[in-house]
């Protein structure tokens, strides 16, 4: 299962079925569960935690120093869930101690060839990173996202849960769940009701949030106003997510452009 020209600390924990392929550096401090697969030229450095059924692709860089100018040497750790498939030439750092001390990848993703996740970002489940994606430190990626090749998200933003980008896209504030954004700098352009409606969603949520989009997220003007009322009135979970994280947004929203 193990390359006899993989190098591996000796205070690494490995599961037994556990493979490794040729040139492969496996560092102190690394735990990797059953299932996963670590192609040839992957380098991993701890404290990481990596979970079972992975696939690791080759030239990737896992478990490195935040690339922050504040780190001195901290035990921050990364911590990666279950079923992950991580493409040629993806670099994933550790957190920092000024930030949540661990950057957390959860379950069933998809990280396609040299993405860059960077310090201190929580990513949840069952998102798609395509080609050439970068997220800043202490980004939030929540479930199910979906971020076109090329994407850059400035630190601190959050992306939420069924959320687009079109390629090339760089977002410097949050983009709000269910939603498209496209641009360079991005701005929102309506519903992601194709990407809804393949996940089953029903009529009666996608038309729900698009009025929360054409009443209450298109322009500035009397915002808190139209989302408190169109919270009071609606009993679709969908919807209230989406107004609850406009409402709770630290960095602001992307500016609406115009409808798709």
């Amino acid at each position: 299962m193990i390359d006899s020209r993989a190098d591996i600390h000796p205070s690494a924990e490995l599961d037994s079925s556990v493979e490794v392929g040729p040139f492969s550096v496996i560092g102190p401090n690394v735990r990797i569960g059953a299932g996963t697969r670590v192609g040839p030229h992957v380098v991993i450095n701890g404290p990481t935690e990596i979970g079972r059924d992975n696939r690791i692709f080759q030239f990737s860089s896992i478990g490195e120093e935040p690339q922050d100018t504040s780190y001195r040497g901290e035990p921050t750790r990364l911590v990666i869930g279950d079923r992950n498939v991580i493409r040629e030439s993806v670099t994933l750092s550790r957190g920092t101690a000024k930030g949540l001390g661990e950057t957390v990848i959860g379950h069933d993703n998809l990280i396609m060839a040299y993405v860059h996740i960077a310090h201190d970002c929580t990513i949840g489940n069952e998102i798609i990173f395509s080609n050439a994606t970068s997220l800043a430190g202490h980004v939030e990626i929540h479930d199910k996202a979906t971020l076109g090749g090329f994407t850059l998200v400035h630190q601190f933003c959050r992306v939420g849960t069924f959320a687009f980008t079109s390629m090339g896209s760089a977002l410097n504030r949050d983009l709000p769940p269910y939603c498209l954004a496209s641009g360079n700098y991005a701005r929102l352009i309506g519903i992601n009701k194709v990407g809804l409606r393949r996940n089953g969603f029903s009529d009666v949520a996608i038309q729900g949030l698009h009025r929360v989009f054409i009443r209450g997220m298109r322009g500035r003007a009397g915002r808190e106003s139209h989302l408190d009322a169109m919270l009071a009135e609606t009993d679709i979970p969908e919807v209230r997510d989406l107004i609850h994280f406009v409402q709770g947004s630290r960095r602001g929203i992307l500016r609406g452009g115009r409808q798709h």
